[in-house]
């Protein structure tokens, strides 16, 4: 968790985080895992609106979903980083369990429709097996499906949400963790902008990098070289993502995360690379996430 002492811009002052979707989504409980439960939401309605609201300083922080486990990289959240002024402070690694929830008094039985994201209905497409009776509707969010129940009083419909949202809303759980793969884990970025970010007092031991290798395309093992000199100097590449580069047919941006223990064993291996790649891009140097499996191995 960030600490206050880490951030002298904005001490004595309830810190404002702009997260995707309502209050209660899972961006809302990786805030608080990361900065406490006394915060402030900018709510915005996709990524494109974070950023902006970032931009426009309607809030101190952002927290950005960039992977899951189970579906995968959020390609377009890459791309909106790598355009920005911001950087990445930290990183949020979180368990997500989907809980079906209706109003109170509400049994299974008298359920007929259930409402959520498209993602959290196609993860728990397993439970609903046994309920053939049970029409599924698509929305664009886990937790503002749970607001619309909340607050219209729609009895005989449920929403798939979070426990968090069931709490904001008034909603009773009927059934808990209902998504069929149990080692279901988002990870999320902390990004702020680059200017406060460089006051923080932060102790980085992971990093994410962006790069192209355009005018060296032709050139056998390009990218094999690049890799080569990151481990010779000692550094664990745990991800590479490659994105293509808009307009430029059949070349890509190579997105990575590098873990090292000594900073400047990296900065040197940094040096190393840059004769062999285009457009070294530095998306945020931080302390990697604790990964809480929750019982798994």
């Amino acid at each position: 968790m960030l600490s206050e002492a880490q951030i002298p811009a904005l001490q004595n002052k309830t810190l404002r985080i702009a997260i995707q979707g309502e209050k209660g989504a899972f961006h809302e409980i990786a805030a608080q895992k990361f900065f406490g439960e006394q915060i402030e939401l900018e709510m915005c309605d996709s990524f494109h609106v974070l950023f902006r609201s970032l931009a426009h300083k309607k809030a101190d922080f952002g927290v950005v979903a960039i992977e899951n486990s189970v579906a995968g990289t959020i390609l377009p959240n890459y791309a909106l980083l790598r355009n920005s002024h911001f950087t990445i402070i930290g990183e949020v690694y979180l368990r997500i369990e989907h809980h079906l929830m209706a109003l109170p008094g509400q049994r299974m039985e008298d359920i007929k429709a259930v409402y959520s994201h498209p993602m959290a209905i196609q993860q728990c497409y397993e439970f609903f097996e046994q309920y053939p009776h049970i029409r599924l509707v698509e929305t664009s969010d886990t937790a503002g499906s749970a607001r619309w129940i909340g607050e219209t009083g729609k009895k005989n419909k449920a929403a798939i949400a979070s426990k968090l949202a069931a709490g904001h809303y008034g909603l009773e759980i009927l059934a808990e963790s209902i998504e069929t793969n149990k080692r279901n884990f988002t990870r999320f970025f902390i990004v702020l902008d680059q200017g406060l970010a460089a006051s923080l007092n932060i102790q980085a031991n992971k990093s994410s990098l962006c790069f192209n290798l355009a005018e060296r395309s032709q050139q056998v093992g390009s990218l094999s070289q690049v890799l080569i000199v990151l481990s010779s100097y000692g550094l664990n590449l745990t991800k590479i993502q490659s994105l293509p580069i808009l307009g430029k047919e059949w070349e890509y941006f190579f997105h990575i995360d590098l873990e090292y223990e000594d900073y400047l064993h990296y900065s040197k291996a940094l040096d190393a690379i840059r004769p062999l790649v285009s457009e070294l891009k530095i998306l945020g140097e931080y302390p990697r996430g604790e990964k809480h499996l929750n019982g798994f191995d």
